[in-house]
């Protein structure tokens, strides 16, 4: 990965085939320049005779499509002393949750340190020699995925060990206008939830930093290289991006606007279609009523979707290799689709037929923040009445919100 036309050769050769050829962008060029953009045509330029370090992914890529770390490093001028891999690793094809460990690229010399393996936290040893750490990962827009989580403690480390870091902003592909979601209680404090903020939260990961440098009060030398062209209401499909899967279960940029809905379920006891061809897009169990739970659920006129019947067999998970009965989600406008509330209609539903049965509490309460949803799933209350007591808690988490934001 490296620096002179040699090394640039090498740099495609390793990171093309290991982070995959994502969809080019329109012929026309995308509507939304990123924030690696910004930095390649510009930024780099202060970091000159400094060293480098960047946490990025196969998600990591500028709005033409090409790899951040093969740009960066056909820069001869730009000192990279080594790069960070989050949860699924550089190039995302680890499971989420399995172990990803640290190594040094044979081609480059450049050690590749694991946040996802025996440490979560950089160490002074491997910032050892890096004065700006750069951040180029693509988030998903949720609170329980895993990255931003990588971010903080990638913020808190260059607050202590005396190092900037640099966040280069990338859209929230599902929108930033849509905020719902009980906000983290702190007693549910984990890594897939660090802080009180809503489980759909409406920012950028620029934004998110702004707020934990400042509300949660990380401190950091932090400075975030914004985009150009992206506005709050805009949802992946009319950024003109093309779209690189983040994790192996978000292969589709429409799967990040089912991800909160369902992702938020299967402890539940309820499949959302991971292990089958449609992650995420789906929500069932063995020897559910197809057609009652469709008809439920549509009866409901949960605005921008809808539901068909369906049956699938997952090939992995719990219930793999039994044919599964349920739904699949159609999201027919993702600027009204309320991803969090359509996950406590989904169960709600699935409550009224018989077929909720919580397989995890702790993991549950920890996935949502709160043991609330839980508890009022199991007292009979509506979805209506769920949703109604996260108001407080998003109203105050919206005037902390408004302080930061940059689009």
């Amino acid at each position: 990965m490296r620096r002179s036309t040699a090394l640039a050769t090498i740099g495609a050769s390793l990171l093309a085939p290991a982070f995959g050829a994502p969809a080019r962008a329109q012929t026309t060029g995308p509507a939304v320049l990123l924030g690696d953009d910004a930095f390649l045509s510009k930024t780099w330029r202060e970091l000159r005779g400094r060293g480098v370090g960047i946490a990025t992914n196969r998600s990591g890529v500028t709005s033409s499509g090409e790899p951040f770390v093969d740009a960066v490093l056909r820069n001869r001028e730009i000192a990279v002393k080594a790069l960070f891999a989050p949860e699924h690793g550089l190039r995302g094809d680890h499971t989420a949750g399995s172990y990803v460990p640290s190594y040094t690229d044979e081609k480059t010399g450049l050690p590749v340190y694991s946040l996802y393996g025996a440490t979560r936290r950089p160490t002074a040893a491997m910032l050892a020699g890096i004065d700006v750490l750069l951040f180029d990962i693509q988030d998903v827009g949720a609170r329980p995925y895993t990255y931003v989580s990588t971010m903080a403690y990638l913020m808190e480390a260059a607050r202590d060990h005396g190092k900037e870091i640099w966040v280069l902003d990338r859209p929230n592909p599902i929108g930033g206008t849509l905020v719902e979601g009980p906000v983290l209680d702190p007693r549910y404090k984990s890594f897939v939830g660090l802080y009180p903020i809503p489980e759909r939260h409406g920012m950028t990961v620029g934004e998110l930093a702004r707020l934990f440098n400042t509300a949660f009060a990380i401190g950091a030398n932090l400075r975030v290289i914004p985009m150009n062209g992206w506005m709050r209401e805009m949802v992946w499909a009319e950024t003109g991006l093309p779209w690189t899967p983040t994790s192996p279960n978000i292969p589709y940029a429409r799967t990040t606007l089912v991800y909160l809905a369902t992702g938020l379920i299967d402890e539940a006891g309820i499949n959302n279609g991971v292990g089958s061809e449609k992650p995420f897009e789906r929500a069932g169990v063995y020897g559910m009523d197809a057609n009652a739970y469709a008809a439920a659920l549509n009866a409901r006129h949960i605005p921008g979707v809808t539901f068909a019947p369906a049956h699938w067999t997952p090939s992995s998970g719990f219930w793999a290799g039994r044919t599964l009965s349920g739904v699949e989600i159609d999201v027919t406008d993702p600027h009204r689709f309320p991803s969090v509330r359509t996950a406590v209609e989904l169960m709600c539903a699935a409550r009224d037929l018989g077929q909720l049965h919580f397989h995890d509490t702790k993991v549950f309460d920890r996935d949502w923040g709160t043991d609330t949803v839980r508890l009022e799933l199991a007292s009979g209350a509506s979805p209506d009445e769920i949703v109604s007591h996260w108001t407080p808690g998003i109203e105050a988490f919206m005037r902390e919100r408004a302080k930061v934001l940059l689009y």
